[in-house]
């Protein structure tokens, strides 16, 4: 069984949501990092298995799992025969029991989606190199309130989530979407990508694809934040991401 990192950022993928405007390849739908409190514990591993759910039975704790929360009211939103009412609040035991068949569905949808992570193996810290990659991640690649770049395709899952941020956004994120990335955080990233062990995995978790370079060598933007791919949209806010799609050159 693969293990990652003790401490990083994670980048999600998901089926048939495509980068279309700023270059080539898969968006990014969720961006996540743990260990963001001076005591915390959490493994970058443990935080990906939380989300991800139990593989033995196919269930998981929402209530651990904003990420899966949200998928929850998406999958509910979109089929309101699935609806769960517990779903969020606070329950004992034979209420969880009950919410066992939608902690699947949840199971099922994330457990699916291929993702990245990044090590950065900093110390538990809110002012941590890996809140910062994850915040100005989030701020750079969301679509909430402004133009949209590399939307969310028509059938997203998010679309009908219940958390309007994640509707607006394109991502499976709520914080962050309203705030501005700094440009200097594209250095610092190319940067721990350089030093840093970044790896692909595959749903099943079945192999391993080592990308070093991360397109980086192709890209003039890790320092400048200027914008690609879309004269529509030429502000520095929304410079096109090379770091985690090819380049279509």
């Amino acid at each position: 069984m693969c293990r990652g990192p003790l401490r990083g950022v994670y980048f999600f993928f998901e089926e048939g949501e495509q980068r279309t405007e700023s270059r080539q390849g898969p968006r990014v739908v969720r961006v996540g990092t743990h260990a963001l409190n001076y005591k915390s514990g959490t493994t970058l591993w443990r935080r990906l298995s939380q989300h991800r759910g139990v593989a033995a039975t196919g269930g998981g704790n929402h209530r651990g799992s904003i990420f899966r929360l949200i998928v929850g009211t998406a999958l509910t939103g979109r089929d309101s025969s699935l609806a769960v009412p517990t779903w969020g609040n606070t329950a004992d035991r034979p209420t969880r029991a009950g919410e066992v068949e939608h902690e699947q569905r949840a199971s099922v949808v994330i457990g699916s989606m291929p993702f990245l992570w990044l090590s950065v193996d900093d110390a538990p810290a809110p002012d941590s190199l890996r809140g910062l990659v994850e915040r100005n991640a989030i701020a750079l690649l969301n679509n909430h309130q402004r133009p949209a770049l590399d939307a969310a395709s028509p059938n997203w899952l998010g679309r009908f989530c219940d958390r309007e941020r994640v509707r607006t956004s394109g991502l499976w994120n709520q914080r962050h979407v309203d705030e501005h990335y700094d440009p200097g955080f594209l250095a610092v990233l190319a940067r721990l990508v350089t030093q840093a062990e970044v790896q692909m995995v595959a749903p099943c978790c079945a192999f391993l694809l080592f990308l070093p370079q991360m397109w980086i060598s192709n890209s003039p933007l890790i320092s400048t934040g200027i914008p690609c791919g879309s004269s529509a949209r030429p502000t520095a806010d929304r410079a096109c991401w090379p770091i985690l799609g090819p380049s279509s050159s």
